[in-house]
């Protein structure tokens, strides 16, 4: 069995190529030639978190482990199978596998739903996630501006001069006129405002993947003409964007984004809610996989 390192995950597996892999994972999933287990979670009384979520897709199966303490940190790891013979075949040290296919999930969703001449992208958060979100953006729109607001100045100064953004003082001043919004932050509250988003706009929301958490207002839940999931089973656990607005799951709104084959028409405002499928983990961990077997 192979065990593959955080290095070898980041130089083998270009986000370009794994935006191509998130679409063919979808659209499996919109066929049922792919699985996916919802997240589940082990809580102690230490405020340590066990996570655990699978996923099958063609010749591999999977999951991802992870362990989280709002003191240490988190700490990932993710095991691939033989999905015919059930042979263990490699075990992945995961954050930039988990990077890397979050910001491409959310490439994807933004290729089907955003504006063809979409050319603005404004991240609110500046930390992991928000590199790979504008990486996977770039990949699937021609982005000639980026801006990018945090809590923290030094830290959103950073990111600007790092990946070529300019960094705003408001959230407000960042949104203006954006195409794009990818919200990538680890807030408990909404951080930003419907009345901030103007109309057109797709909004990739990635932040929580927690019932009692959410980056975006019910207003804006409200408002929004399509709002994406990956998956609908795991976004009524853990989607709290959505679970805080609260919406109606019989909503036509609300729909699962391997389901959706284009924008709507006219000037509409869309949602993608990320909430990150073991599958995705799946089909990146085996094209690393095939790239050192």
């Amino acid at each position: 069995m192979l065990h593959i390192t955080e290095e070898q995950v980041r130089e083998l597996l270009p986000m370009r190529e794994c935006v191509t892999l998130m679409r063919e994972v979808f659209k499996d999933l919109r066929t049922g030639a792919a699985q996916n287990q919802p997240r589940r979670r082990l809580t102690l009384p230490t405020g340590s978190t066990l996570h655990s979520l699978a996923g099958a897709w063609q010749k591999y199966f999977g999951t991802k482990i992870y362990s989280t303490n709002p003191k240490t940190g988190a700490n990932f790891f993710f095991l691939l199978f033989d999905a015919e013979t059930a042979r263990p075949l490699a075990q992945f040290e995961a954050n930039y596998l988990g990077q890397i296919r979050t910001g491409a999930a959310s490439g994807y969703a933004a290729d089907v739903l955003a504006a063809p001449d979409a050319s603005t992208l404004a991240i609110i958060g500046s930390g992991f996630q928000a590199r790979s979100q504008l990486d996977a953006i770039r990949e699937v729109r021609s982005i000639k501006e980026v801006r990018v607001w945090s809590r923290t100045e030094a830290k959103r100064e950073e990111f600007a001069r790092l990946f070529g953004a300019t960094a705003f003082a408001t959230p407000q001043q960042a949104l203006r006129g954006a195409d794009i919004v990818a919200t990538a932050t680890s807030a408990k509250d909404p951080v930003i405002e419907s009345a901030w988003i103007e109309a057109g706009t797709h909004i990739n929301a990635m932040g929580s993947n927690q019932a009692r958490r959410r980056e975006l207002p019910s207003d804006l839940i409200a408002r929004a003409q399509l709002i994406a999931v990956d998956s609908i089973e795991q976004a009524k656990i853990e989607a709290g964007d959505l679970l805080l607005a609260p919406v109606d799951w019989a909503d036509p709104r609300i729909v699962e984004l391997s389901k959706v084959e284009a924008r709507p028409a006219g000037s509409p405002v869309t949602i993608f809610k990320s909430l990150g499928l073991g599958v995705e983990d799946v089909a990146a961990a085996a094209f690393v996989y095939e790239q050192l077997s």
